[in-house]
């Protein structure tokens, strides 16, 4: 249950209230850092998007690398590696969704940031207008990497915010 933070509060605060009820109820299960299902999934930072529910995942079953857009950038493709290459998954499922809020802006997020804070970005927004197209992007991208060791299982997906359906992008 969530529950709303006193107005004296803040939202960090509750987290860390509500971690220790958590803590007391928590058992170590013996776990492994190795995903069970020797899985990663890539997938947009949107909180409409509960992977583990979507994808009938439990605790240790894959790695969730998230960003926003789920696009596939330098630092997925290093948390991919660590992941294939030190922790033994080789199957990578990537998920774009719809309504997501990259599909609304443009490079001038990055001009107007710059203009606010008085430095450039040094990443890209890595916005897009076709979702099908940037998941294919994005597996394309996956695909190539040098530094991944399996490339024989990555699939690409737009999970739909209103149904919870899955769609598969064709490569």
């Amino acid at each position: 249950m969530t529950t709303t933070p006193r107005t004296d509060e803040s939202i960090i605060d509750s987290f860390v209230a509500r971690n220790r009820d958590y803590a007391e109820r928590y058992r170590d299960g013996g776990m492994d850092a190795r995903p069970v299902q020797r899985v990663a999934v890539v997938a947009c930072m949107d909180a409409r998007l509960d992977v583990h529910a979507a994808l009938g995942l439990e605790l240790g079953d894959c790695h969730i690398i998230r960003n926003a857009g789920g696009v596939v950038t330098d630092d997925t493709i290093r948390s991919l590696t660590v992941s294939q290459r030190a922790l033994g998954t080789r199957s990578i499922a990537l998920i774009h969704h719809t309504g997501c809020g990259l599909l609304n802006l443009t490079e001038d997020f990055r001009v107007e940031l710059e203009q606010e804070v008085g430095i450039r970005p040094s990443w890209a927004l890595e916005s897009f207008t076709d979702l099908d197209q940037d998941v294919r992007q994005s597996m394309a991208r996956v695909r190539t990497s040098p530094f991944l060791l399996h490339h024989d299982d990555i699939r690409g997906f737009v999970f739909d915010v209103t149904t919870g359906l899955l769609r598969e992008v064709a490569p």
